[in-house]
Formats: C-alpha cells, structure tokens, sequence
C-alpha cells in the first residue's frame, strides 16, 4: 500500500523521468559515465571515474591541505594533519610486520584516530576490521578470533574490555592503545606512534610506504548484527567503498534533475557524525563522501540532543542524521527555539524505516531536505537513495537505485522473479556488494549466488523502479496463515499524532501461530492508550492486523549501533501475556 504524499503533486514535476536523469549523468564523457568491467568472473557496471583505492584516495585528500576535517571536542585536525598521521601510523604498522592481505582490527568510538588507523591500514594492503565498540569482551574476543587479527588498534575503553581475553588470541601480535585510560599491559601507546592529534600537524610530511593496492583488492572485514548467531564477517574490496563515492553523488545529481536544476559542483560541508563509524552507514557513506569534498566530521562523544543543538549552531552544521530517532528528538526538543538550527541543509537517515511524518516535519520545520536510502553490511551501505521531491511524495519508499545497481523482487524459494508490485525477497547487485562471508564458504554460497546478494529483506518494487521494503522475512508476523507485515502496522500507528516511535513484533499464539503486538514511544506531552492506538490501527488496516497488546515505553526504543530497533529486547515486555 503506497502512502499519500506529503506535498501536492506538481502536474510540471518531475521535470525528468528516472530514465533521462539516468541516461544524461552516465552519458560519455559525464561525472557518472559507466563501464562493465570482469569482476569475479562476472560482467559488472561501475562508475568509470570511482578512485581506483583507499590508498590513491588518502592521497588525494591530502590536497585539501588547511581545511579542517575532523572536529572533536577542543581537537580540530586539519587534512593535511590528518595525511601525516596515515602516513607515520602506516609506516609504524610495515615496521610490526604487517603485510598485504594481513588483518589490522580497529576498536574504537568515534575518534580522530580512527579515520587514520583506517587509511594507515588499507593503504599498505592490509584489511582493516572495524569492531563494535559497543561489544563486550567477549564479543570483541570473537571478533579478533574470527579475523585472525594480527594488530589491534583500541582506544582506552575497548581495551580495558578485552584485556582478560588477550592471552587467548595467539594470533594477535601487536596491541597499540589510544587515549589509555591505565596502565598498559604488552600493549603500546598509540600517541607514541604519531602523537595526539594536537600534534599531527608538526609530524613528518612523509610519503605513504609503498604498496601495490588494485581496485579488487580485500580491505575491510565489516560484521553484520548477528542477531540470531555470531556475527558474519562481510569481506569488502577497495571498489566495494570507493564506489560509494560516486553514488552518494548520483543520487544527489539526480534530485537536481528531477526538479529541473543543473546539478552544483559538490562543495564541503559540515557534518554531524553521530552514527559510529564501524557501521558501513558511517564509513562507507558518509566517511568516503565527506574526505572527497573536503568536508568537515564533527564526532560527538555520545548522542545529546542538547549538546547537539550548541555543535550545529556553534559550527554551522549543514548535514545530520544516521537514524531516525535522532531527528525526531532535535524536532521534539521542548528548548529548540532557543537555538540557531538554520545552517541544516539535509537530515538524512537509513538502516531503519521513519514514519511520513517524520519526512514532513523535517522539511516543514528544519527547511532541511530529508534524505533515506537502502543498503545493508553486505552491498558496503548505498543501493538506492531518496530525497527532496521524490522523498516528500513517496515518504516510504527506499527510492531507486543508483545506476550501477539492480534490484529484482524474488519468490521465497528463489526460483522466480516477481512481477511489479509484488512482495518478496529483495536481491540486489552491483559493484558495491562484498566478496563474501569471511571464512564462511556455506553462508557465502547461501546468500551471495551469481553477482546476486539475497537480502533477507521483503520489499516490493513499483513501475518506475522505486523500492519498498516491507519488513525484514524474519519479522514478518503470520497470524493463521495471513502475513502481517510489520511496517505497514508501524506505519499506521505512526500516522497517530501521539506517535514517534513503534515496532510491531509477533507472541506466539497455540492455535494461530502468532499474533501481532506492539510497542510504542509517545511524544512528549501526548497521551494516548492501548484501546485508542488499537481503534486507530483498527480504522486503517484489517482487524486481523490489529496489535491484540501494546506497551509503552517511557524512552524511544531499543536499537542496535546501526538504528535497527532490536526487536528480540521487546518480547519480554509481554511476558505476562498468557499464550491463548
């Protein structure tokens, strides 16, 4: 079911189709021609002018010479202070003996370090594994394990987390600690490598180490959410990244065109950094766009609304977002007026659904564009991208994909491709998508499958190519044999005016299998009880569709670092629900 849009329909918009914006940016000669290229034994589209590496990019940035591209705090590090450190850090990593295709894992809260270590690492050929900083030990044990990390890059924190465990990684060599909050045990201090970022303008203007870096080439060991299992290393090439570069700026281009404007010249922008950079989100889309325009990442320490609200009119901050909830609180914040928020351009957000009226508040109060798109760990973040007109009139679509993407809509054996309109499992490929499942050749073959990655995601795509996703297959409710998609519910119980956050999860039922519930976060000041948002949803969508229960929750909910709400947390909020 297709939402109503949130602006009226234009008869003059859009001033081209998806087809003529396509067919003018790839054209030849164009920012965003295309070339099949053999990858894997398989022909592949990619954007002829993506940078051929992580390491040709870290030098090339190195040409935005004094602007500044990380803030944190008091630190404010300048591009070429931040070249310098790669290059010293990367020498430092050849003088621990790593090598091409040895794996350097790096675990650590959005820092300054942690764009170096990552351009020290892959630039020498090496493959940088990004750990959750919000795991336990033990998780970043597995992690370490899993990777047959031979170095370790830690700030303070993570360290004193997998101390007790580093005596059972015989594979680990090499410990280097950043911000070390005690003493260090056979670990060494980062800052006595290349200093605090105070100091990494007065470091050595030094080439990087030589190496022989290709396109194909592994560099990043990404873990998925593994919410079900441990989680699965996606293996990711230099082209799996640098490829979003060029997508990010398509899908820009193309909102331009569509209104009927001549697309700008990129220009540097300054960055609200609140998602953490060991997600392909932060990373792969926003890292490797923000260092190829020169632009400013401010890191905060933890998300503040508050503290958020003082950064973005402290530094002018043009761009936001990463997950919805983080709009909806600087939108419901009770002391907004009391700041300057006018400098946002774009709150843009993916990795989980937003309710329409999110979209429409955005642009409506901010005056900022609001921005979503597809990608998951396994296609290295951007498949397809929304914003502007196109997000304001179909406020829950994904929006089609970039050019060197193709989606097809699959049935649930795999065997036949669905027509328009019709649901089922996502597959999309593209230069984007990883090589595989680190060390995991089963997985690998059961999800990645001729060029094609299965999603796991339920979507739909309609006439034009724009896509919907549904639900994800392992959380969609089926109540006697009738599916229940969870954001169609969702979708409903935003529409309430009381409403900002829902999930719709499944209680197991004796005889119907499963009933369909849900839990809620109510905007502040609003009230609304179980039986009016159960009337309300009553109203919108079949009975059957209806949450039999709804329980509240005083704060947004739970989610994972990449702002999918972690649905299993919920289930126990029922558990004084008898099973009819």
């Amino acid at each position: 079911m297709a939402s109503e849009p949130l602006i009226p329909l234009d008869p003059a918009w859009p001033a081209m189709s998806l087809a003529e914006c396509e067919q003018r940016l790839t054209a030849p000669g164009a920012k965003f021609e295309m070339e099949t290229l053999t990858i894997r034994n398989l022909p592949t589209r990619v954007w002829k002018n993506a940078p051929p590496s992580l390491r040709w990019l870290a030098e090339a940035i190195r040409a935005h010479g004094e602007r500044v591209f990380m803030v944190h705090e008091d630190e404010r590090v300048t591009y070429e202070a931040h070249g310098r450190a790669v290059a010293a850090l990367a020498a430092a990593l050849v003088g621990m003996g790593v090598r091409k295709g040895d794996r350097v894992a790096l675990a650590m809260r959005n820092l300054p370090e942690w764009p170096v270590a990552f351009f020290a690492t892959v630039s020498i050929g090496a493959v940088l594994v990004p750990l959750n900083a919000w795991w336990t030990g033990a998780e970043l044990e597995y992690g370490l394990r899993d990777s047959g990390a031979k170095v370790l890059i830690a700030d303070g924190e993570r360290y004193e987390r997998v101390l007790p465990h580093l005596a059972d990684l015989p594979a680990l060599e090499q410990v280097v600690v950043a911000r070390a909050t005690g003493p260090l045990e056979d670990a060494m201090p980062l800052e006595q490598l290349i200093g605090t970022p105070h100091d990494w303008a007065a470091l050595p203007d030094a080439a990087l180490p030589p190496a022989e870096v290709t396109p194909d080439d592994n560099a990043t060991i990404f873990y998925t959410s593994g919410t079900t299992s441990n989680p699965k290393g996606a293996l990711g090439t230099h082209r799996n990244l640098t490829t979003n570069i060029l997508s990010s700026g398509y899908n820009s281009a193309r909102m331009y065109l569509r209104r009927g404007e001549t697309p700008p010249e990129p220009t540097p922008k300054v960055l609200l950094t609140v998602i953490p950079l060991f997600h392909v989100t932060a990373c792969s889309a926003t890292l490797m766009g923000a260092i190829a325009t020169g632009s400013t990442m401010i890191f905060m320490r933890r998300w503040d609304a508050v503290r958020a609200m003082e950064i973005i009119e402290r530094e002018r901050v043009t761009m936001t977002g990463g997950v919805p909830t983080i709009a909806w609180q600087l939108l419901e914040h009770p002391d907004r007026h009391r700041y300057d928020l006018s400098s946002l351009e774009s709150i843009a957000y993916g990795g989980a659904p937003s309710a329409p009226e999110l979209v429409r508040r955005i642009w409506e109060e901010f005056r900022a564009l609001p921005g979503n798109g597809w990608g998951m760990t396994e296609t290295m973040a951007t498949v397809t991208g929304l914003a502007g007109e196109d997000y304001l009139h179909r406020p829950t679509s994904a929006g089609p994909p970039v050019a060197v993407a193709d989606l097809k809509i699959m049935d649930p054996d795999g065997a036949r491709e669905l027509p328009v309109g019709e649901v089922g499992e996502l597959y999309a490929r593209g230069p984007m998508i990883v090589r595989g499942y680190w060390n995991k050749p089963e997985a690998t073959a059961e999800t990645f499958i001729d060029g094609w990655v299965r999603t796991g995601d339920l979507a739909r795509l309609d006439d034009e190519g724009f896509l919907t996703i549904v639900d994800r297959a392992k959380d969609m409710v089926i109540r006697g044999g009738e599916n229940i998609y969870s954001s169609e519910v969702e979708n409903a119980l935003y529409a309430h005016p009381a409403v900002t956050d829902a999930a719709v999860i499944g209680l197991p039922h004796r005889t119907l299998g499963e009933e369909p519930a849900a839990v809620v976060h109510l905007a502040p000041g609003m009230a609304a009880s179980e039986a009016e948002l159960q009337a309300w949803v009553r109203a919108r969508l079949a009975a059957f569709k209806v949450p039999v229960a709804i329980r509240f929750m005083r704060e947004t909910l739970p989610r994972n670092a990449n702002g999918k709400i972690m649905k299993r947390d919920l289930k126990a909020l029922f558990d004084d629900r008898a099973t009819a």
